[in-house]
């Protein structure tokens, strides 16, 4: 069994570095053969004025006048030695720059995450309580209002509202000038883009929830438990709702990739100084150092938690192994 186990885990480990891989050298190639300047966002305007020796020089200082292939070896080399070059735009190490935006990024998804999910699972089992009522079916058709709006437009709304109308509420940055350490003053620069991550996405994960504990409720074990007398709400909180906190855990796995899409989607609207905002500008002025360390982050927690809600669905239903080696199996012999 734990010979089984350590082969299973160590297979899990084989696909997130092979994945890993693929993604970093995707990454590279494309952002190098996108069409662009990266002298722009070192040089800025100086670029235009330089002679054809002068930009050789150029190159050559950035590590950009060596072919692709070469460069990526040797970007993969620093690399496991912590070394991630500099940011051509911002002349600073790119581990520097990300971790001064970082904790923004983490601060509005984290707290949005927590939010989403606990509202979704709060939202879904009041919906599966009363299932088919009054109450059931306006929050079904508020939610589906709602997650059928686009990010951008209901942001601009909020600022709209709240900022231009009512002045009440900033409409940009995480916090006003020098106030850095005001917790008061973070609060009200969090608070719309908080609205958005959070609005966005809590009525897909509510309404799958609900599904989930209603496709328990109308289980045989539940139908015979209501036969016998058993009073509805432990029915529904000890059975009901705890077996569906490991499909529960998976979902909330694989949202990871979302929320953090989303977050950086609002970042753009809101000119929040997270690590949205930087990626869309590392891309805008092709700062390749900077753009693949985002990339490689970015990419490396999706493929993670891919694998991980993977690995809790093959713990929940363990057919879905024997599935998978089933359609190996069927692929090897075709």
């Amino acid at each position: 069994m734990r010979q089984k186990k350590l082969v299973y885990y160590g297979k899990k480990c084989l696909i997130f570095l092979i994945s890993v891989f693929i993604l970093s050298v995707a990454v590279f190639y494309v952002a190098r053969l996108a069409p662009g300047d990266p002298l722009i966002s070192y040089y800025g305007d100086r670029t235009e004025k330089m002679s054809p020796e002068e930009r050789e020089w150029a190159m050559g200082k950035l590590g950009l006048n060596e072919p692709i292939s070469v460069q990526y070896v040797k970007w993969v080399k620093n690399a496991f030695h912590g070394e991630f070059g500099i940011s051509f735009k911002y002349k600073q190490d790119v581990v520097e720059v990300i971790g001064g935006r970082i904790g923004n990024t983490l601060v509005l998804g984290g707290i949005g995450f927590i939010i989403m999910f606990a509202g979704a699972l709060l939202l879904g089992i009041l919906c599966a309580w009363y299932e088919n009522r009054l109450a059931d079916r306006i929050l079904c058709k508020l939610g589906t209002i709602s997650s059928c709006i686009p990010e951008f437009w209901m942001a601009l709304v909020l600022i709209l509202v709240f900022s231009v109308n009512l002045k009440i509420l900033p409409s940009s940055g995480a916090y006003s000038t020098g106030n850095a350490g005001d917790i008061g003053d973070r609060v009200l620069h969090l608070m719309m883009p908080l609205t958005i991550v959070v609005m966005e996405h809590l009525w897909y994960y509510a309404y799958m929830i609900r599904n989930k504990i209603l496709e328990e409720v109308r289980a045989d074990y539940v139908l015979l438990a209501k036969a016998k007398g058993l009073d509805k709400k432990k029915l529904m909180f000890r059975h009901c709702v705890r077996n569906v906190m490991p499909a529960y855990l998976s979902i909330m796995a694989i949202a990871v990739p979302h929320v953090l899409g989303g977050t950086y989607v609002v970042e753009s609207v809101f000119s929040y100084p997270g690590i949205g905002a930087l990626s869309y500008e590392s891309a805008r002025y092709h700062d390749y150092n900077l753009l693949m360390l985002l990339c490689m982050m970015s990419g490396i927690l999706v493929i993670f938690c891919n694998i991980v809600s993977q690995t809790i669905n093959e713990q929940i239903d363990p057919r879905m192994k024997d599935e998978v080696i089933t359609e190996k199996s069927e692929v090897v012999e075709g």
